[in-house]
């Protein structure tokens, strides 16, 4: 079995009660089999505690106040006092460690909902380095559909992307524009049945040459509209859609002249700041981030631009919080870079519902064409 992961994995080290954002609150913790089945055995007070605050019919623990049902007022596990670390869960155990499976092939990453990790992410200045190792674990999976050929495909792609997204010679807006038409030729080759003979690096180098700046009238409407799709989806923590509202309050609800001159403030003070390369870095960090864990699970569904489109679309609105962070402080720190990232990400990450909605808005609205989506 081969094994890839970014070279900051093995850094991440969890700090538990005192965590800004628990890992233990606000999403719905699911339970392997071997872990209920354990669970159901244990005898005594604890037990009884274990059938109460568990939701057998679901497999997932119960919460209370949107925390689960054995975090404690201290922000600490009691199961993992009561049990000890080979109690918890998979999920538990893992988390914010996440694997994608491809066929003799994991892929790890960590989460970026969880604060320490996002903060190894953004705070990663050098570019991102791949590494991979094996052992001589055997696939247990069945793989008998997957399509290899495709998946080369979307790996030799997605490594060419990497590299792109990481030339800082380019802004970060082109890089993002890129990304975008680079797959939405991919998605139209695959469609025509002409992938295989595509050379991505060549229509890289072609695409380079192309004007991708939008009109601010467009920028306005489509973040407007982002924000009307995000706003359709599954709430998981109580304050994202007071969030939304302040962003619709402070960044759009005076009109397009005021949103323009407030894009156009804020790109001159990063420009003639430092801050202004700290800012292209996140950028680039965030969107390295996503296209390594998302782009090559269209190996399953086929749909290689909404992958890209997640990976961008996450980046823009990241970057549209800061924005209204920056509007009411004047001032933009990694800190806030951070809170704000894992924020997004925990309405995301944390539901697969909400995943597969932006997908499929993704396939049917047309403001996520590439044309649109020019920053």
């Amino acid at each position: 079995m081969r094994y890839r992961q970014p070279d900051y994995y093995d850094e991440f080290s969890c700090i538990g009660a005192v965590c800004p954002a628990t890992c233990c609150a606000g999403w719905q913790i699911m339970i392997d089999e071997e872990s209920l089945d354990r669970y159901s055995q244990v005898k005594g007070d604890f037990g009884l505690r274990l059938l109460d605050s568990i939701d057998w019919y679901q497999g997932c623990f119960r919460q209370q106040d949107g925390r689960c049902s054995f975090l404690n007022k201290d922000n600490l596990c009691d199961l993992y006092q009561e049990l000890g670390k080979e109690a918890l869960c998979r999920t538990c155990t893992a988390y914010p460690r996440h694997t994608e499976e491809f066929e003799e092939l994991r892929e790890l990453s960590l989460s970026l909902s969880c604060p320490v990790a996002a903060a190894l992410i953004l705070g990663h200045t050098e570019q991102t380095v791949f590494l991979e190792r094996e052992d001589e674990a055997v696939e247990q999976e069945d793989f008998q559909d997957f399509d290899a050929l495709l998946f080369g495909a979307l790996e030799e792609a997605r490594e060419y992307l990497l590299r792109l997204v990481e030339d800082r010679s380019i802004s970060l807006e082109k890089r993002m524009a890129l990304v975008l038409k680079l797959a939405a030729v991919m998605d139209n080759a695959l469609v025509e049945g002409t992938l295989f003979e595509l050379d991505i690096r060549k229509e890289g180098e072609r695409l380079k040459g192309q004007d991708f700046s939008a009109k601010e009238r467009q920028v306005y409407e489509t973040r407007k509209g982002i924000l009307e799709d995000l706003g359709q989806l599954e709430v998981l923590q109580e304050e994202w859609p007071c969030i939304l509202k302040d962003i619709e309050q402070t960044l759009y609800h005076k009109g397009k002249g005021f949103y323009e001159n407030l894009r156009k403030d804020f790109r001159e003070m990063y420009r003639r700041e430092k801050q202004g390369q700290e800012w292209e870095i996140w950028g680039e960090q965030l969107l390295v981030f996503f296209l390594f864990t998302y782009f090559c699970g269209a190996v399953y569904d086929g749909y290689i631009y909404t992958k890209a489109a997640l990976s961008v679309v996450s980046v823009l609105w990241i970057q549209e919080m800061t924005l209204c962070r920056w509007a009411k402080t004047g001032r933009l720190t990694l800190e806030d870079m951070t809170e704000l990232s894992y924020t997004y990400a925990r309405e995301i990450e944390h539901s697969e519902d909400n995943l597969n909605l932006l997908e499929e808005m993704f396939r049917d609205n047309g403001r996520y064409g590439p044309e649109h989506l020019q920053i």
